[in-house]
């Protein structure tokens, strides 16, 4: 057949050339020469992985799958068991490619590497860590740092995801990579101080390592970067520092980087800052997060916190039937998860349907009993909501779990109080303190909530119930005085007489020394009464105040003050002290009786009356008229007018300036 197509030297001829162009990295010629090739002899094994090889070369995966699962009888998985699970792996059949490595029958070294990769993406990081250790311990090649930075990644993803406490590897932090894992398991510990140190120390390592390259221009340092910033913007966000975080994170958004799952990540978180605001830039940012791929690029848990995201954005911008659309999807993928019912019912209550919420929630509860806790507090908060406070406290008490705990019973004993249901408020207090008499009797809350019980009981009146419990406290202590006094205080007031015998065990004054300096205490900033400093007192003094320490000095009483018109002979006016409209005699002012005297007509003249005050006209006057600014003589006889008014002194002086300024001023023409 050879020497039909062409001769045994045909052949070799292409065979050298398929050598060369692998040699060079043309695997797009080597391609047409191995083609050439099988078309002399199809069925030529080390033509057919020699196919096979340059498809993958050149990202032709699922034709380089095709040619292997076509020639399955030349082609055996013993033989090319590599190629097919590295094609799988990359076209994201994941579980394909793990039972392709699975079933070959040696395991290389080559298909222990994939083995690892296979199982970081299907996220068993357990078995991972153990295939990347059995690496390292068994290969010494130039891949060795590569397979550190794999094992850091495999810790960091346990830490993150799985809250596995991360072991120390003892791997030195050389590079930006191992730096950046290790960041990255330090934030699954919450130790965010330490991995933000991490996370800058991995970013002067980047720039160091690609600035030795000539090639490497600033904005590929930036795209290497991004995601180092993107975890620094994450830690930001977790730290409460929301705006440094979005400014951050619209920074890498604005360098569009190709790493589509870098910027699915991003959009969501800033999806989460914003929540129920700003929800057009939210939907703008959702479409980032719907990038072809992402799916494969991301977690499980990252794909479903998305997924919740869309969810409630849908909600918040009043798209009813898309967020039961995305929320009765998310529940069928994970029935027994909280958020996709907790969603559902959120919907339900914008939409004011309360009680279908509460059925939901109920009905979760009963399918689910080992969520029922998370799922009943939403339910009691509804019934609250709706004004329901002893339905409430119902379905708090049914949470078995947590019926001990402290903010339990402080939330159960708000309520019933708030309903004034005091028996049930002791009932809760009853319950939580026999379980720790059960459980936990030395436990420092069972003495708390023994304390509050009591003073609960006592501030409601029920003194006998609460004698016990102070009863309670003393025995485990007898040396607190404070728990003593108040059980001295209760029995005062149901038995004087056992109060008195138990007063004999409070400590005697002697004993309590209370250092305290009057002095400093009263002349304090804040003392409200100051002792004023006694002045020397000397001889007789001295000795009249020390026989006559025990009587009080009698402090002078101020005479009041007296108005300036008092008159010791007129009885006071009795309703002197009341407004003059409130008093008895009050009628009124009388209208138009400064009307009446108004002068009418040119200014400064007088009223009708005005000759009779003419001093000119009087037989006693002289016949010239008084001076400017004089007072005017006026008769014994005529009535005498009051000096409000009478013109005052200096009027008509003043008013001839007036006059002439208003001349000057209307020359001047302004």
């Amino acid at each position: 057949k050879m020497a039909a197509a062409g001769g045994p030297g045909a052949a070799a001829a292409l065979w050298s050339e398929v050598n060369r162009c692998g040699q060079n990295g043309d695997f797009a010629r080597a391609l047409k020469s191995v083609n050439k090739i099988l078309q002399i002899s199809k069925d030529d094994v080390t033509a057919l992985q020699c196919k096979v090889v340059c498809l993958i070369q050149n990202g032709n995966f699922k034709e380089a799958l095709s040619v292997i699962n076509t020639h399955t009888k030349v082609l055996p998985n013993d033989v090319i068991a590599f190629e097919k699970a590295y094609c799988e792996y990359r076209l994201n059949r994941i579980e394909n490619a793990l039972k392709t490595i699975q079933s070959a029958s040696q395991q290389t070294d080559k298909l222990k590497e994939l083995y690892g990769q296979v199982l970081y993406r299907l996220e068993r990081y357990d078995d991972c860590l153990a295939a990347y250790r059995d690496l390292i311990r068994n290969s010494q090649d130039e891949y060795e740092e590569e397979r550190k930075t794999n094992l850091s990644a495999v810790v960091a993803a346990q830490s993150t995801w799985e809250k596995v406490m991360p072991e120390d590897l003892g791997l030195r932090e050389a590079t930006y990579e191992l730096c950046y894992n290790s960041a990255c398991a330090l934030i699954g510990q919450g130790k965010l101080n330490e991995a933000m140190k991490k996370l800058q120390r991995a970013e002067e390592l980047c720039r160091q390592s690609l600035s030795e390259d000539s090639d490497v221009t600033e904005e590929d340092i930036e795209a290497e970067l991004a995601i180092i910033h993107g975890q620094m913007a994450y830690i930001m966000q977790l730290q409460g520092r929301t705006e440094d975080a979005l400014q951050l994170y619209n920074q890498i958004i604005k360098l569009k980087p190709t790493d589509v799952g870098l910027l699915a990540v991003i959009a969501n978180n800033i999806i989460t800052i914003n929540k129920d605001q700003n929800v057009f830039d939210s939907k703008k940012k959702v479409k980032l997060t719907n990038a072809e791929g992402v799916e494969h690029k991301l977690s499980k848990k990252q794909l479903q916190a998305i997924e919740f995201n869309k969810a409630l954005l849908a909600m918040y911008t009043n798209q009813a039937d898309q967020c039961r659309k995305l929320s009765a999807s998310l529940q069928s993928q994970s029935p027994e998860h909280l958020l996709p019912v907790l969603i559902q019912a959120a919907q339900l209550c914008r939409e004011k349907q309360h009680a279908k919420a509460v059925g939901l929630l109920q009905d979760f509860a009963d399918q689910h009993p080992a969520n029922a806790a998370e799922i009943k507090l939403t339910m009691a908060q509804l019934k609250i909501a709706q004004g329901s406070v002893t339905k409430a406290c119902m379905i708090l008490r049914s949470i078995e779990e947590l019926q001990h705990k402290p903010g339990m019973v402080s939330a159960l004993v708000t309520m019933y109080s708030h309903e004034e249901d005091i028996d049930s408020a002791i009932e809760v207090f009853t319950q939580a303190i026999q379980w720790y008499q059960q459980f936990q009797p030395k436990s420092p809350v069972h003495l708390s909530l023994i304390r509050e019980a009591a003073n609960f009981k006592l501030k409601h009146g029920r003194k006998k119930e609460a004698i016990s419990d102070l009863e309670e406290l003393w025995k485990q202590n007898p040396k607190d005085v404070h728990t003593l006094a108040q059980l001295i205080s209760a029995y005062s007031l149901v038995d004087p007489e056992k109060a008195k015998v138990l007063s004999k065990h409070l400590p005697s004054s002697d004993t309590l020394s209370l250092k305290v300096d009057v002095d400093a205490l009263e002349n304090s900033h804040g003392a409200t009464y100051i002792r004023k400093k006694a002045g020397k007192v000397t001889g007789d003094n001295q000795q009249k105040e020390q026989g006559q320490g025990d009587v009080k000095k009698k402090k002078k009483k101020k005479k009041g003050k007296l108005p300036k018109n008092y008159d010791p002979k007129v009885t006071p006016d009795p309703e002197r002290w009341l407004p003059m409209r409130e008093r008895s005699y009050y009628r009124g002012r009388k209208k138009g009786k400064k009307k009446d005297q108004v002068g009418k007509g040119t200014q400064g003249s007088t009223t009708a009356g005005s000759s009779e005050l003419d001093a000119s006209r009087t037989a006693s006057s002289p016949p010239t008229s008084p001076r400017p600014g004089s007072g005017a003589a006026v008769s014994a006889t005529s009535n005498v007018i009051p000096p409000r008014h009478q013109k005052p002194a200096g009027a008509p002086a003043t008013k001839k300036k007036q006059q002439q300024k208003k001349k000057k001023g209307g020359k001047g023409g302004w």
